[in-house]
């Protein structure tokens, strides 16, 4: 065991870093073959708010060959006093040092907290580099949104698993624990990995090219008998998927503290900007009498008052009413707040709202994207200002009082007008609640958040071609925003462009930026995410140190015709679909949901031809 307990006197938060929660799983080491450490790269708060870590924690452990242990990022007080005490970085469960488990994973949900793993690698006393890893180190691997583009990572890690973790990560640990029996050695296991388990990338058997220009042109196997395009590995019935029924209560207040109940996965809307509605293609759904088991056991084991609808797009799941109604019924004496979070603009979602009447109310969450009609045109958000603020009506008329509105702004084609219809939206929103009577609103009074981020060109979508505005011009767009958005109970919040700048460079680049990110590290840069530690000089001195600037990659455009760093992973959907959709955007032309027919995006391929959103 770890003593820690010293340390815990001089930190905040020290139930960050105790375990020990209800419904933790508790196993003998001794008496499995794999030990794999499940590492989130930010803090408690943040990781234990994570679906994902829920899901792939539960699976993996349901295995009995396999336990599965949690890590998360120390916060900087913490991460100080276990350095000046030679702690190494330990898991939640066991207090074990990283550095002896089997399989270290991390999950890539967001560019900005790559330095976060190369810190916790050093913590664990790993090596950071997977070249200089030998046979005793343990694995590193990595999942996740971002593993789709993970070129600037490539350097660190050993093996990157595509697509839903239930398919390919309890594969890895069923062969990590034959290659253990039968003695094969760390090289033998990645290229078995890359043969046979479906959606796992190994790095070091891909070569990357480039022209004296720092032309990128592609990257091609180095070995026989892999894939040149690796696909994603893909869960095909939801309803036959793990999902916990008895997920950890923290010790602490989290982020999302609450029951998130995944009602589907995927989406058929095709928004042009939004990566996970292509990586997560096709849509699948969870039954309704899944779910009611589920929110049953769920309430009954964590004693949780609210519980989230959990989806790309809620308001889209084909029964909604249904599941609000029997919801209803099975937890309304127990008054649990049910969270209709990422409801689209025209999804049928009043019978629903109307539903929930009895229950305690939490918030709304709108995503109009952009204020005018026709950019929502070009981004293929196919909605008009009528239906938000019919929606938000009876949302009002229902008791709610607080509505977020999320956009964007710095979309491909955006004029100042654009900017404008966000601050006309916005008030259109508030009009729909003072439109209802007194004596039927609820007497809180109304509150409206509109948030605008940047636009951050992602991989694998129609506008992975396209690039980000420069920094200065998103700054100019925050404060022209900020003074149209003074109004009387709204809200406006923006991310610091430097932050999307940053992350725009990471999103699209190559495996050049692996010496920046070390570079960076070297200097100190972590928790990038976090405003008060986001040092942005530090970063642009590593990309100058390196010979490179964050520019090329995040402020670079591309033509339809250029290799791009990630076009040999494969989420499903085809380039030349993604091409249609750009031109199409640049169009201004509405691509309709995948449910009225099939646009043949590819997806069909991993279904046996016939896609399930059709």
């Amino acid at each position: 065991m770890v003593s820690i307990e010293k340390l815990l006197e001089k930190v905040q938060k020290p139930a960050r870093y105790v375990g020990g929660e209800v419904n933790q799983i508790v196993k003998d080491p001794a008496e499995v073959a794999v030990r794999f450490a499940f590492c989130f790269p930010d803090t408690y708060e943040v990781g234990m708010s994570h679906l994902g870590m829920k899901v792939l924690y539960h699976a993996l452990n349901a295995r009995d060959d396999t336990y599965c242990e949690r890590v998360f990022a120390p916060w900087v007080d913490m991460e100080a006093e276990m350095r000046a005490a030679g702690v190494p970085l330990y898991s939640m469960e066991t207090r074990t040092p990283v550095g002896e488990f089997d399989i270290v994973g991390f999950t890539l949900q967001y560019e900005l907290s790559y330095s976060n793993i190369l810190n916790m690698l050093s913590l664990a006393s790993i090596p950071l580099l997977a070249a200089e890893r030998g046979e005793k180190d343990p694995m590193i691997i990595a999942g996740g949104p971002c593993a789709f583009n993970p070129e600037p990572l490539c350097d660190f890690i050993d093996l990157i698993m595509l697509g839903d973790g239930e398919e390919n990560a309890g594969q890895l640990c069923a062969l990590l624990a034959e290659a253990k029996e039968r003695g094969l050695s760390r090289e033998e296991l990645l290229l078995r990995a890359a043969k046979e388990i479906p959606g796992a990338y190994v790095p070091r058997f891909y070569d990357a090219s480039y022209g004296e220009d720092g032309y990128f042109f592609g990257i091609r196997p180095n070995v026989e008998g892999i894939p040149e395009t690796v696909v994603k590995a893909l869960v095909q019935d939801l309803n036959a998927a793990d999902f916990p029924d008895d997920i950890i209560v923290p010790n602490t207040e989290i982020v999302h503290d609450r029951i998130m109940l995944e009602i589907a996965r995927g989406c058929t809307r095709g928004c042009r900007f939004c990566q996970a509605g292509m990586l997560y293609r096709p849509q699948r759904e969870r039954g309704v009498c899944e779910l009611l088991d589920l929110s049953q056991k769920l309430v009954a084991k964590t004693g949780y008052e609210e519980m989230s609808l959990s989806s790309l797009s809620t308001g889209d799941y084909s029964h909604l009413t249904e599941l609000a109604t029997e919801l209803i019924k099975q937890h309304g004496d127990q008054k649990v707040a049910l969270s209709l979070p990422s409801l689209r603009v025209d999804s049928v979602v009043k019978d629903a709202l109307e539903q929930t009447a009895g229950m305690k109310k939490s918030g709304l969450t709108f995503a109009p994207e952009a204020g005018t009609q026709r950019l929502r045109d070009v981004i293929n958000k196919g909605i008009n200002a009528e239906q938000l603020t019919a929606q938000t009506h009876d949302a009002f008329s229902g008791g709610w009082s607080g509505v977020k509105l999320y956009f964007m702004i710095g979309l491909p084609t955006e004029t100042d007008e654009d900017l404008q219809g966000i601050a006309e939206l916005t008030r259109a929103v508030l009009d729909s609640y003072y439109a209802i009577p007194k004596d039927q609103r609820s007497p809180k009074g109304v509150r409206v958040s509109a948030s605008a981020s940047s636009f951050v060109p992602k991989a694998h979508t129609p506008f992975q071609w396209c690039a980000q505005d420069s920094m200065t011009e998103l700054q100019r767009k925050q404060q022209m925003l900020r003074g149209l958005l003074r109004m009387r109970n709204a809200t406006y919040n923006y991310h610091e462009a430097k932050v999307s700048f940053l992350e725009a460079a990471f999103a699209r680049g190559d495996r050049r930026l692996s010496k920046v990110l070390l570079a960076a590290h070297k200097k100190g840069c972590r928790f990038d995410g976090w405003s008060e530690h986001f040092r942005f000089d530090a970063w642009m001195d590593a990309f100058a140190g390196c010979g490179l600037t964050a520019e090329q990659f995040a402020n670079k455009e591309y033509s339809l015709d250029d290799p791009l760093p990630w076009d040999h992973l494969s989420c499903g959907v085809s380039k030349e679909f993604l091409a249609e959709e750009y031109r199409r955007a640049m169009r201004g032309e509405i691509t309709p949901d995948c449910k009225q027919g099939c646009l043949g995006c590819g997806v069909g391929d991993l279904t046996g031809g016939v896609c399930p959103c059709a």
